[in-house]
């Protein structure tokens, strides 16, 4: 459940300012990306673990409305659902506490039945919001079976090279391409270094989302640049998993890695328009008017 919080401006250390408005919405980077998928036109099951408390419940009734599969969405009887807490600041620029809760407790051991689930799917997508062994375990499970894995390297995090090997696409924005590569990303020169190198190290396709500044693919040691719709933002939170999810369902429906990414960034330009996570993803009818 995302909390959050409207201000002028960002606080800094030590400072406290006065909000504008308050208001919860669900969200979580993999839940949005469901979402989003979903409200695109993808077929999607979301595998997931929730608390036993009012924002797991609710999370789980919000699933089965858009239509995602939560036959696999865990109940942890221990420890509370992932929070998440989110200033937002008159730009639309956001900070983001998160508190993992019953996320981090979601390891191989409790995907046994789910691993059927796995199998019949043509791309996993994941990100960094569970476990890394979690993580690393469907990769390569997913690899091995020959469905395409994609991975949103988010919250930032170093990643082995068995995982970045185990993958089919990566998606980090200028942040984490910048810990994944050693270069700082600031501008398309920058972030197409710091794609090459991110490649180098075994991923078949990089995509380094920029915002307005569109999303810098490398593709077969090839540089693509897509550039994203222009469009006054009220609030980005959500926008790169709102991407995601659009990518995720385009090259499920055969478009090309170019054209998936066009999609991707046209759903999450319309997000950026509306306040929230979840409540500012997109639905396809609206992409196509």
């Amino acid at each position: 459940m995302d909390m959050v919080v409207k201000t002028q401006y960002i606080p800094a250390p030590g400072e406290t300012v006065f909000a504008s408005s308050f208001f919860m919405n669900p969200g979580g980077k993999g839940a949005n990306q469901a979402v989003a998928a979903a409200r695109l036109g993808g077929n999607t099951s979301f595998i997931s673990k929730v608390g036993n408390d009012v924002f797991g419940k609710q999370s789980s009734q919000l699933f089965d409305k858009e239509g995602i599969s939560t036959r696999y969405l865990l109940s942890d009887d221990e420890l509370p659902s992932g929070v998440a807490f989110i200033t937002v600041d008159q730009r639309g620029e956001n900070s983001i506490v998160v508190a993992s809760g019953a996320n981090g407790n979601l390891y191989p051991k409790h995907l046994k039945e789910a691993m059927n689930e796995i199998t019949g799917a043509s791309i996993v997508m994941m990100q960094l919001e569970i476990p890394m062994e979690t993580v690393e375990f469907i990769a390569k499970f997913a690899a091995s079976k020959k469905i395409m894995v994609i991975l949103d390297p988010a919250p930032a995090s170093n990643l082995s090279a068995e995982l970045l090997s185990s993958l089919d696409i990566i998606t980090p924005n200028q942040t984490e391409a910048e810990i994944l590569s050693g270069i700082k990303v600031y501008n398309h020169e920058s972030a197409q270094k710091a794609a090459r190198a991110i490649y180098a190290r075994g991923v078949k396709h990089v995509l380094v989302t920029m915002g307005a500044l569109g999303v810098v693919i490398c593709s077969e040691e090839k540089i693509y640049l897509v550039e994203s719709p222009k469009v006054e933002a009220l609030d980005t939170t959500a926008a790169g998993d709102v991407f995601n999810g659009g990518l995720a369902v385009a090259l499920s429906e055969g478009k090309t890695l170019v054209d998936a990414v066009h999609f991707g960034c046209l759903a999450a330009a319309v997000s950026v328009t509306r306040p929230g996570a979840q409540s500012s993803i997109p639905y396809r009818n609206e992409l196509l008017q």
